[in-house]
């Protein structure tokens, strides 16, 4: 690819990026009880005033990432918006008091912060943590830094020795399994508690960082070709439709998380696993060859899922793999990764984004229609987007950079 193609992207990232970050300041913020609303239409209307813990999170540490290491976005209202979701975070996310452990976050929130769901999973915690660490790197509190380590420790001991804080029960029918949420998500609470922080952090977190590594990897499976979603806690098959799932998006996420990991280490085996394994592997077998783009699930024996949006596609495995493959083709210059980037940059800027109301439709039939056309909901708020924007737009700064 030559430079002005490298640089026709990089133009219309930049400008996406710009468009998505003014939809979510012009409505999403609740300015009467603080926090964030997400429920947003295809205009921006708001259609229900819930508030998810999880997304609240997210779009805290986007506001402070973009804050912290764009020039452009380095602005007060930004700033401020980012305060504020914070402190609506601090004040209402935990349910201390409520029966559950200290630690534990909702997962739903009335519009005045009156917890409504608890789930019983980790990643409520997980963007919490995610925020309050972002955010005390812009406001140099020092307590909210404490407060993001604690809840980490807590979460380690949730996964690693005792998960009954969460609530779940443990039935007799019941099979412990390796989902690989679980490890992609501590491996990336590691990357955001350690960057910057020196090797007393990094030394802090080294042994988790390479469990992590080693649960993500067990994934991979049938002699090498296929990642499944879900496998025992040896690291082997599971029985069902549970065993047999594939979730292409997840696994090029854990594809460029795993890069990332292989970069600092300077390890070339892992890098070479997560490029052939984590990236171009799903991409493979996930990339619909009759009608463009990434299908939500497979099931690696041939039968058709259980999961009705299946054949969907989705705004978030798009992004992921954005990022996965132009990473992948910074690391090594390979010239096949940047033509799937290409392919998959030409499929998402021509289905997802909407150039009337702004932001990007995250739901789309196979056939690549759309079939919800709200811009944000329980599941996806400011981040998927924002956050693979903004690492594609640095991404080629620096290749661009490095060919002057």
């Amino acid at each position: 690819m030559s430079a002005v193609t490298l640089n026709e992207w990089r133009a219309r990232i930049r400008t996406e990026l710009d468009s998505v970050v003014d939809f979510w300041l012009k409505y999403s913020h609740d300015t009467v009880h603080g926090g964030f609303f997400t429920c947003l239409g295809k205009d921006g209307t708001v259609y229900d005033e819930l508030k998810y813990v999880w997304l609240q999170g997210r779009q805290v540490w986007m506001y402070c990432r973009l804050y912290r290491t764009m020039d452009r976005f380095h602005r007060p209202d930004i700033l401020e918006a980012a305060k504020a979701g914070g402190s609506f975070l601090r004040k209402f996310a935990r349910v201390s008091g409520s029966g559950s452990d200290p630690w534990k976050c909702a997962f739903c929130l009335t519009r005045d912060g009156r917890a409504v769901k608890i789930q019983r999973t980790i990643f409520s915690e997980c963007f919490y943590i995610m925020a309050m660490d972002e955010l005390s790197r812009v406001t140099e509190d020092k307590d909210m830094q404490l407060e993001a380590e604690q809840m980490m420790e807590q979460l380690i001991f949730w996964v690693r020795e005792d998960s009954s804080g969460l609530g779940r029960p443990q039935l007799p029918g019941d099979v412990p399994t390796n989902s690989m949420a679980v490890p992609m998500m501590l491996l990336c609470l590691v990357q955001q508690l350690t960057e910057g922080r020196g090797p007393e952090a990094e030394l802090k977190y080294r042994e988790l960082s390479s469990w992590c590594v080693e649960q993500i990897l067990q994934h991979v499976q049938r002699d090498g070709t296929a990642i499944l979603e879900n496998v025992s806690v040896e690291g082997g098959e599971i029985p069902g439709c549970q065993g047999r799932l594939q979730n292409p998006g997840h696994a090029l996420e854990a594809g460029w998380f795993l890069l990332q990991v292989s970069a600092q280490r300077g390890d070339g085996e892992l890098q070479q696993t997560a490029i052939n394994k984590f990236v171009e592997l799903p991409y493979e077998c996930g990339w619909d060859k009759e009608h463009g783009g990434l299908l939500y699930f497979l099931d690696v024996d041939g039968h058709c899922p259980t999961h009705l949006e299946w054949s969907m596609k989705l705004w978030w495995p798009h992004c992921e793999a954005l990022i996965a493959f132009l990473m992948a083709y910074k690391q090594t210059k390979r010239p096949e990764l940047l033509q799937r980037f290409s392919q998959l940059y030409e499929y998402t800027f021509s289905h997802f984004p909407d150039p009337e109301g702004g932001e990007w439709f995250g739901y789309l039939t196979r056939e690549g229609k759309v079939a919800l056309d709200f811009k944000g909901g329980p599941f996806k708020g400011l981040f998927h987007v924002p956050r693979c924007l903004y690492m594609c737009e640095r991404l080629l700064d620096e290749l661009l950079a490095n060919d002057e």
